[in-house]
């Protein structure tokens, strides 16, 4: 089962808000129901006004959960995105090979 991170689209017309949740990626497009609530976005105000678990959505995250480009746009604004992210290792680049060692060979 793969989860996404996804916004889904509440209120009326001309005045929407939406909620981030995570949801199985087989059902997303049809709208099914989520797994999780983990917050939610509002862009009618100004500021928008955002509110999210960050703990649930670490849970999800580190789980392996896409995150949509939506939502994506959202983490970063709010500061959050890097965070979240599993830590790289680090690679160590290989030393090259110079003339000099070339023609001792």
């Amino acid at each position: 089962m793969s989860v996404i991170l996804r916004l889904k689209r509440m209120g009326r017309a001309n005045s929407a808000f939406y909620r981030i949740v995570a949801i199985d990626e087989r059902r997303s497009a049809k709208g099914g129901e989520y797994i999780e609530e983990l917050g939610f976005y509002n862009p009618t105000k100004n500021p928008p006004l955002v509110k999210l678990e960050k703990e649930a959505t670490e849970k999800w995250v580190k789980n392996g959960a896409k995150i949509t480009p939506a939502v994506k746009g959202i983490f970063r604004e709010m500061g959050i995105y890097k965070e979240m992210l599993p830590a790289k290792p680090v690679k160590k680049k290989k030393a090259k090979k110079t003339k000099e060692k070339k023609a001792a060979k």
